[in-house]
């Protein structure tokens, strides 16, 4: 392939040369941790990228494999002394993937036309075969599918996809969000909500909870009915140029100069979200403005603890244990650690119980439990372990794909465990507050 095409090639060289090889990243890789193998570390494979772009190596097959098999849980970015950005290479290197065809079949081929090309690039669809799952759903068809015993037929690889297929709420966040939420009280902010499409199709109750919350702290909450995808699942899977069209949509349907604040509730959204700038570097008319849209993007709980998050009323409030697990990008991706814990400990009566490891990635990573189901469960099995010793009722998590991974863990290792938002947890104290006695 022409040099002039490839994207390891074209990255700027001190990107690919900043790692120093000291090998401080390796304790911190899930891959690497599981394997001991060099080429499954961060280390590994920014030598085999560096290679590539130095014409030392050819793009293989195994290249591709191995960076599908990175979770890209951005761990080692946290760990490096050099500020080496993994997540940048990541990224291109995936594109490189998908550039040369080198993992090309016809049976993935349709799977990432129909996922990543048209399914996600267009909301309105998604939503349509979520309308299609709930039905399915709500008149008995799966219950009765899986008592059926027909599933037993069925490969078992099939078998455990089928049993990972989410509940579809009653309603999707357009149906229980009006476009504009007043602030209770006193307007101090004028904030816009991200929706986001796993986020809308299966946790449209957390988008509820958060424009709630962000209406009891002084913001007008501004949510239009109809979004679009984020991008990252397109740039985390080597689609960059249609990562790029869905921000120039994103930003022209919310103009940053016109909020304090644009709010993401996943951590693995607002990770890609804070970083339009990048994709929009040559874009002469949009560099600017994603810059400052940049600036103004927020995770709930970091926009929250910056402009004071008001506790809930005492009254009226049971009980709770509760740990942590961290969103391997909310963490390591955006930096927001404590933020998340110090709103847990508004909530009166709640218990925090520090979880062992809560920075370890649990294994849902993007897809990844889908396309690498093995260490996927690995990781799940290692998280559930350190749930269940913390003796915690409630574990809180901050990203879809987290909540939706420990969910499906909890309720088949049969864990009395509930998976919740701190959105959620915190909304529903502020309506027992509210409450009448």
């Amino acid at each position: 392939m022409p040099s002039h095409q490839s994207h390891l090639k074209n990255l700027d060289y001190s990107v690919v040369q900043q790692c120093m090889h000291c090998g401080l990243c390796l304790p911190t890789c899930p891959t690497y941790d599981a394997t001991k193998l060099e080429r499954n570390s961060p280390r590994g494979r920014i030598a085999l990228m560096r290679a590539i772009a130095d014409d030392r190596l050819e793009v293989t097959r195994t290249f591709g494999d191995e960076m599908y098999f990175c979770l890209g849980c951005l761990a080692c970015m946290t760990a490096c002394p050099a500020g080496v950005n993994y997540a940048e290479l990541f990224e291109h290197a995936r594109a490189e993937v998908e550039e040369q065809r080198l993992l090309d079949s016809p049976k993935r081929r349709l799977i990432r036309w129909f996922t990543v090309k048209w399914l996600f690039m267009d909301l309105r669809r998604l939503l349509l075969v979520g309308r299609a799952m709930r039905l399915y759903q709500q008149m008995g068809f799966q219950t009765l599918l899986r008592r059926s015993g027909v599933l037993k037929l069925l490969p078992k690889r099939l078998q455990e996809l089928e049993a990972m297929t989410p509940d579809i709420p009653k309603e999707f966040s357009a149906e229980m969000i009006p476009p504009v939420t007043r602030a209770v009280g006193e307007r101090k902010y004028r904030v816009a909500v991200l929706t986001g499409c796993a986020q809308d199709l299966i946790f449209s109750e957390i988008n509820r909870d958060t424009v709630e919350v962000l209406a009891h702290n002084g913001c007008e909450v501004i949510t239009p009915p109809e979004q679009q995808c984020c991008g990252s699942l397109h740039a985390h899977n080597g689609e960059l140029g249609l990562a790029t069209e869905l921000a120039r949509q994103n930003i022209d349907q919310f103009p940053p100069e016109q909020f304090d604040a644009i709010i993401s509730n996943a951590g693995g959204c607002g990770s890609h979200l804070k970083h339009y700038s990048k994709l929009l570097a040559d874009d002469p008319r949009y560099c600017e403005r994603a810059e400052l849209w940049d600036r103004k993007l927020k995770d709930v709980h970091e926009w929250l603890a910056q402009i004071g998050v008001k506790a809930p009323a005492r009254d009226g409030q049971p009980p709770l244990k509760v740990t942590y697990h961290e969103s391997c990008h909310l963490s390591h991706g955006q930096k927001v650690v404590t933020q998340p814990r110090q709103i847990l400990k508004l909530i009166p009566n709640l218990t925090l119980v520090e979880l062992p490891e809560a920075n370890w990635c649990c294994g849902s990573a993007g897809i990844y439990n889908l396309v690498q189901p093995e260490m996927a469960g690995q990781l799940l099995d290692r998280k559930l372990k350190h749930i269940r010793s913390t003796g915690a009722t409630i574990v809180a998590n901050g990203n879809s794909g987290c909540l939706l991974q420990l969910i499906n863990g909890v309720r088949q290792a049969g864990l009395p465990v509930r998976v919740a938002h701190p959105m959620t947890l915190l909304a529903e104290a502020y309506r027992r507050s509210a409450a009448p006695n």
